[in-house]
């Protein structure tokens, strides 16, 4: 498949993949509406489960609470993440019926 720029700053993988929901080598288009997370769970179907935390304010109590996110994403093969990786995921088109991110970039690869 040809490669393509994606843009937001992003560079293309060397490695080539033949996945049409890659965003590099696909057909998939991303918008800019991107998070940053944790891979937590991978699935043998390219998928894989990030989250993140974020902290919530909570009025009644004047307090601050810790609420984690859970995202389900497309992995494609030419990036080849692992678990505990930290990744950015772009948001695209509904893919299946939980999947509407991608993954575009690895932050930080796991120990």
């Amino acid at each position: 498949m040809k490669e393509k720029k994606v843009g937001l700053g992003l560079e293309s993988p060397k490695e080539k993949c033949t996945d049409k929901k890659c965003p590099f080598h696909g057909e998939i288009n991303i918008k800019p509406e991107t998070f940053v997370g944790k891979v937590i769970k991978m699935d043998v179907s390219r998928t894989a489960t990030i989250e993140w935390i974020r902290n919530v304010e909570v009025r009644k109590y004047e307090r601050k609470a810790k609420k984690v996110s859970k995202l389900r994403v497309h992995n494609p093969p030419c990036l080849k993440v692992k678990v505990g990786d930290e990744v950015m995921v772009a948001k695209t088109r509904p893919m299946s019926k939980t999947k509407n991110f991608v993954i575009v970039k690895i932050i930080k690869k796991a120990e």
